[in-house]
Parts: structure tokens; sequence; C-alpha cells
């Protein structure tokens, strides 16, 4: 496929938008960013409807509508240093990289994170940093982040990542038990401590400690 057509680019930002995706620059990214390269095989055809579909290593690329709201939640600046884990696809982070001054992604699976790489570069995203490790330690030598954004549900935020956040930075993690319904969560780290909002009732794979059988 050669990318979307006019009329599926159309139908794309409509569904964004009809799920609550209003930030023109997150809506600006997300056009920008061709997620038909991100999906292959059998569900490409489909890359550009507002569904999850299935990837390597038995992860997922989540719903654009998702990948929206989360991007919008995290309120993220030209300035900011941005902390991605769970690089799956790569499609979150490439759509991150529009928007912040740099991303650093981690996975614990060494394909996923090779795979995206050579998507950045075809892409020519040259602000994004993609690392093979333990996503729930987050990366301290790069600590401390502006926005952290965890692409997997934890039963709580992640104690390692919450401080590697800048006070007045933000945090948005899927929390729940990982069958069933989980709540997206804002984490705002203030002067005093930490705020919490929910957000929204989402789905997704649990965050797991350890590297993957490929890395």
């Amino acid at each position: 496929m050669n990318g979307p057509t006019p009329e599926m680019r159309m139908q794309f930002l409509f569904a964004l938008r009809s799920k609550g995706v209003t930030d023109s620059r997150v809506l600006d990214a997300m056009e920008r960013i061709d997620r038909g390269l991100f999906v292959r095989g059998l569900f490409a055809e489909r890359a550009y409807e507002d569904m999850p579909l299935p990837i390597a290593c038995g992860q997922t690329i989540s719903q654009p509508s998702v990948v929206g709201l989360m991007t919008q939640a995290l309120q993220v600046s030209p300035r900011d240093k941005v902390l991605e884990v769970g690089t799956g696809s790569g499609y979150q982070a490439a759509v991150l990289s529009r928007l912040a001054r740099r991303v650093y992604t981690v996975d614990r699976h060494a394909r996923l994170v090779r795979e995206a790489r050579e998507l950045f570069t075809r892409l020519d995203l040259v602000n994004i940093i993609a690392v093979t490790g333990d996503g729930s330690f987050g990366l301290p030598e790069q600590a401390p982040f502006d926005r952290i954004i965890v692409t997997a549900a934890a039963e709580d935020p992640p104690g390692p990542l919450l401080a590697q956040l800048k006070i007045g930075g933000i945090m948005v993690v899927p929390v729940g038990q990982s069958d069933t319904v989980q709540t997206l969560i804002r984490v705002r780290r203030t002067e005093s401590g930490l705020d919490y909002d929910e957000l929204r009732p989402v789905r997704f794979v649990p965050l797991v400690e350890g590297l993957g059988k490929d890395g």
C-alpha cells in the first residue's frame, strides 16, 4: 500500500476528533506520521481504521484514538524530553517525535526495537533514541524526564518511573489488573507530591519485567 488515500486520511482524522482528540498539534503530528508503515502483513490494509492491531512478539499497536488521547493528555511542549516505556511498533514514539525535543523509547523485545529503529531512520526521525531494556525501571541514566508515557498496564504507577519524572512533569499510564478494564491515569509531579487524574477506561497488554526471549 502506498499510504492512505485522501478519503482514508479524512476518515482517520474524523475518527480521532470524534473520540475527543482535539489538540491541533497532536492531530497534525498524527496526520504526518503514516500509521500504515507501522503495521505489517495481513493487517496492513486496516492500518487506517480506529482499532488496535497485532504486531510481532505478541504485542499490539494501539488504536489511533487512544494514541491521540494519551498524547494529548501528556501535553508535550517542543522543549520536552520524553520517555516512552513500550516501543512496540514505534508508532507512538514517532508521533511524539513531532512534538518533543527528544524521545527515549525502551522495549523488552530486541526485535521490536530493531524494526522500530529502521523505521525511524527511514522517516528521518533523528530525535528518537530506541533502547532494548526493562522499561519498568525506566532509563535512570537519562533522567529526569519532562514527560513519561507508559504503553503497557501496571497495577500501580511504577515507582522507578515516578522517581524519574521532573517536578512539573507529567506521566500518563494505564493502571489496573491485566485481564480487566484498566484506567488511564495522568500523574503530575508537584513540589509537594503527586496529583492523579483518572482519564478513561482502556485495555493494554501488561507491563512485564525483564527482557523478551529475543532480547
